[in-house]
C-alpha cells in the first residue's frame, strides 16, 4: 500500500497545485460577487477553511504513512531511518484509520460548497443576493456601491446598473 501511495503522492500533487491556481483565479475573477452579494462571502470562507483542512489532512496522511512504511520496512536502511524518526505504530496507524474518513468527508464538504457557488452564480441569485446586501444595515449609505445602484433603481433613474 505504501508504495502505490508513493507512487500516487506526485499525481496528488499536481491535483492539488492545479486546484489552488484554478481556485484562485475564480477568486479573482469573482471577487466583486464575493464582496457584493449576500452569502458568498461566508460560504467563500468556509470552503477555503475545508481545502485548507482537507489539504493538510492530506499531507498529515502522507507523514504518517511513510512513517509506518519505514517502520514496518525489513530493508534495514529504512529502519536506520525509522530509528532517527520514531514512531508508535500501533497509533499511527490507528490515525492513518480514521484520515481515510477524514479527507474523503472534507473533500466532499468542499464539492458541497462548489455545488451551493454554482447556484450563487445564478442571475437571479446575484440580482437577489446583491439586493439583499445592499439593503442590509451593514452597508453604509453613499453615494456609490450597491446601496447607491438600488437606489438609483428605486428612484427610477436610467442608467448602467451592475447585473453581474
Amino acid at each position: 500500500a505504501s508504495a502505490g501511495w508513493a507512487a500516487w503522492t506526485p499525481v496528488n500533487a499536481a491535483a492539488i497545485g492545479a486546484h489552488l491556481v484554478g481556485g484562485a483565479g475564480l477568486l479573482g475573477a469573482n471577487s466583486a460577487r464575493v464582496a457584493y452579494q449576500q452569502g458568498v462571502g461566508a460560504s467563500t470562507v468556509a470552503k477555503l477553511a475545508l481545502t485548507g483542512a482537507a489539504l493538510a489532512a492530506t499531507a498529515y496522511t502522507r507523514v504518517l504513512g511513510k512513517k509506518v512504511e519505514l517502520a514496518s520496512s525489513p530493508d534495514p536502511r529504512d529502519a536506520e531511518m525509522a530509528a532517527e524518526h520514531p514512531v508508535n505504530l500501533d497509533q499511527a496507524q490507528r490515525q492513518l484509520a480514521l484520515l481515510q474518513w477524514a479527507v474523503p468527508a472534507l473533500t466532499a464538504g468542499v464539492l458541497v460548497l462548489n455545488a451551493l457557488h454554482g447556484e450563487q452564480q445564478r442571475p437571479e441569485q446575484q440580482r437577489l443576493g446583491m439586493v439583499r446586501r445592499a439593503a442590509s444595515p451593514l452597508v453604509t449609505a453613499g453615494g456609490t456601491g450597491l446601496a447607491a445602484v438600488q437606489r438609483a433603481r428605486e428612484r427610477g433613474m436610467p442608467g448602467r446598473h451592475c447585473e453581474a
